[in-house]
């Protein structure tokens, strides 16, 4: 696949991974849509990158948003070829805490936004991608999943979070399997500690521990470094099934 060519979704897109990858795709040529639910940052964000990049206003966790959302990408681009999963949250909790239990709201919000969020956008694409006209290798389409070092290596407070990003890496060989006689592969990348909005609003010594944590590079991953993993995911054919941990060697403590 050609990235001068793709015309991708990418969730998330208003800002960090999800923002990132959606600039180098537009760079390279290719088109992108933005799904997020930060209108004004998606809004911008999507002026800023030109080249007919448009936002769409998305809850990833809600099906028939999901379904508006691809169809209208679908329609502006005349097709996708490339869909990217950076739409997520961490919502830390303890599951016995000050206050009690955990309430089982909080922790399956996380897991609908996280897995059912990636899930939804997942089927949809491959849905329009099963309809591309294939290329020289039969190829189709792309799908690019995101969990993170935690869904192997899950700290105290990370339980919602841990398990909706295995789940993640849980569905990417099955639909890998079921996606591929129509030509379309399914990834998933796992970053370690990345310096995300999230992560800047920390205070730089707390930042420059968790740097110190990573045995090399030792500092945080940076949001263009991801993306340039998911292009290359893009444009190597035989890359399918397959969770690629991107964290410089870091294995999570418990706390």
């Amino acid at each position: 696949m050609l990235l001068e060519k793709a015309k991708a979704i990418v969730t998330g897109g208003a800002s960090g991974l999800g923002r990132a990858t959606a600039q180098h795709i537009v760079a390279a040529g290719g088109q992108a849509t933005l799904l997020d639910i930060n209108d004004e940052a998606g809004n911008a964000a999507a002026k800023a990158l030109g080249n007919d990049t448009r936002y769409v206003t998305t809850d990833v966790s809600s099906e028939s948003a999901v379904q508006e959302a691809v169809k209208a990408a679908a329609e502006h681009m005349q097709g996708i070829t490339l869909a990217v999963n950076c739409a997520g949250i961490v919502a830390p909790g303890r599951v016995l805490g000050r206050e009690g239990p955990m309430a089982s709201d909080y922790f399956a919000r996380t897991v609908m936004i996280n897995l059912v969020g990636s899930f939804n956008i997942a089927k949809e694409a491959a849905n329009v991608m099963q309809h591309n006209d294939a290329e020289a290798s039969g190829e189709r389409g792309v799908i690019i999943n995101t969990a993170s070092v935690a869904a192997y290596e899950g700290q105290i407070g990370q339980a919602g979070y841990s398990a909706s990003k295995g789940g993640v890496v849980g569905m990417t060989l099955p639909l890998a399997r079921e996606l591929a006689r129509f030509g379309i592969r399914v990834m998933t990348i796992a970053p370690g500690i990345f310096m995300t909005p999230m992560m800047a609003s920390l205070p730089d010594e707390v930042q420059q521990s968790l740097a110190a944590q990573i045995p090399f590079p030792p500092r945080l991953g940076t949001a263009e470094e991801y993306a340039d993993l998911a292009a290359y995911i893009y444009t190597n054919t035989m890359l399918n099934g397959e969770t690629i941990r991107l964290d410089g060697g870091i294995r999570m403590q418990p706390k």
